[in-house]
C-alpha cells in the first residue's frame, strides 16, 4: 500500500483504488500497526486525475535526520574526499565501530516533493545526490513506512573539515522526500534495489545501482540508537545511508534531472537549481 500527501488530502493506493482518508498525515501515520490500519480503510474510493494536483512531500511536522557511512562505498567515498584534511581514519573507524553516525538533516518546511527543485551550494564546488532508502518511524519506536530520500551533500565542504557537516549537508532544500510512504505487510526485503539516474540536457550522466542488503547496519540498529535520548512525539524520518556515490570528477550542475527509484516504492524527481 501507499501513501500520497496531496493537495486535496491523504490519498490511500491499495488493491487498485484510490480512497481519500479523512485525517492528517501524522495522525495517520504516527500509529502502531499502520498496515492493519490502512488495510481496513475502504471509505470514501475516488478517482484521482493526477495531473490536476499536487503531491507534497509525505511528512508533516517530523524532523528529518539521516545516517552515514552505513555502506562500504560511502566509506571509501568520505576517506576519499577528506584524506588531504586528516579526518580518514574518521570515517573508518565510524565503518566499524558498534555506534553508527547520525546527524540532524532538515526541518519539514526545508524538504523538497517529487518535481520540485533540490539546492546546490554557490559556495561549493563538489555537490551531489546520495540517494537513501528512508524510514519513517513512528513515536514509539517502531517502523512502519519507507519512502524515497535524496541527501544532498557538498562533498568539498565536508572534505574540508569534518566538523563542517553541518554546513555540507543542511541547508535550504538540501533534503527530498517522496513520492509517497510505502507500507508492505512485512519489513522490506534487503533484496530492494535502490537506482540512481542524473541527466544533463537529455543525456544520462551518471547510472547506479545498488542492492539494499549492502546495508552493514540494521534499519531497526538505526532507529534505536536515533532514539536512545531523544522523544518524537510525531514521529520521525531517517535517512539510512547511501552506497551509491558519483566519482570524484562528477559535480552536480544546474538543471540536472535527478531520478532515484526504489523498488516498490516508485521514483523521486528532483531538478537541481541554486537558492535565488
Amino acid at each position: 500500500m501507499k501513501l500520497y500527501n496531496t493537495s486535496i488530502g491523504v490519498i490511500l493506493q491499495k488493491n487498485n483504488k484510490e480512497i481519500l482518508l479523512d485525517d492528517g498525515l501524522t495522525n495517520i501515520i504516527n500509529r502502531d500497526n499502520l498496515f492493519e490500519w490502512l488495510s481496513n480503510q475502504n471509505e470514501k474510493e475516488i478517482r484521482v486525475n493526477w495531473d490536476e494536483i499536487a503531491i507534497y512531500a509525505p511528512l508533516e511536522k517530523q524532523e528529518v535526520w539521516a545516517a552515514g557511512v552505513t555502506y562500504l562505498r560511502s566509506r571509501d567515498a568520505r576517506i576519499e574526499e577528506s584524506k588531504d584534511a586528516g579526518g580518514a581514519d574518521f570515517y573508518s573507524k565510524v565503518y566499524n565501530a558498534e555506534r553508527p553516525e547520525l546527524f540532524f538533516k532538515s526541518m519539514p518546511h526545508r524538504v523538497a516533493a517529487h518535481n520540485e527543485e533540490v539546492f546546490i551550494r554557490k559556495d561549493s564546488s563538489w555537490n551531489v545526490p546520495e540517494p537513501e532508502l528512508t524510514v519513517f518511524i513512528n513515536s514509539k519506536e517502531n517502523i512502519q513506512a519507507y519512502t524515497i530520500g535524496n541527501d544532498m551533500s557538498s562533498r568539498d565542504i565536508e572534505g574540508e573539515n569534518p566538523l563542517y557537516l553541518p554546513q555540507a549537508k543542511m541547508y535550504e532544500r538540501s533534503a527530498a522526500l517522496g513520492p509517497c510512504l510505502f507500507i508492505p505487510e512485512k519489513e522490506i526485503s534487503p533484496d530492494t534495489i535502490i537506482h540512481i539516474a542524473i541527466t544533463r540536457k537529455n543525456k544520462i550522466e551518471f547510472d547506479s545501482a545498488v542492492s539494499l542488503n549492502r546495508m552493514k547496519r540494521k534499519l531497526h540498529e538505526l532507529a534505536t540508537y536515533l532514539f536512545r535520548e531523544m522523544i518524537f512525539e510525531d514521529g520521525v524520518f531517517l535517512m539510512t545511508g547511501t552506497g551509491i556515490v558519483p566519482p570524484a570528477d562528477f559535480t552536480l550542475h544546474e538543471k540536472d534531472i535527478i531520478d532515484i527509484t526504489i523498488d516498490g516504492i516508485g521514483t523521486l524527481s528532483n531538478t537541481v537549481a541554486c537558492r535565488k
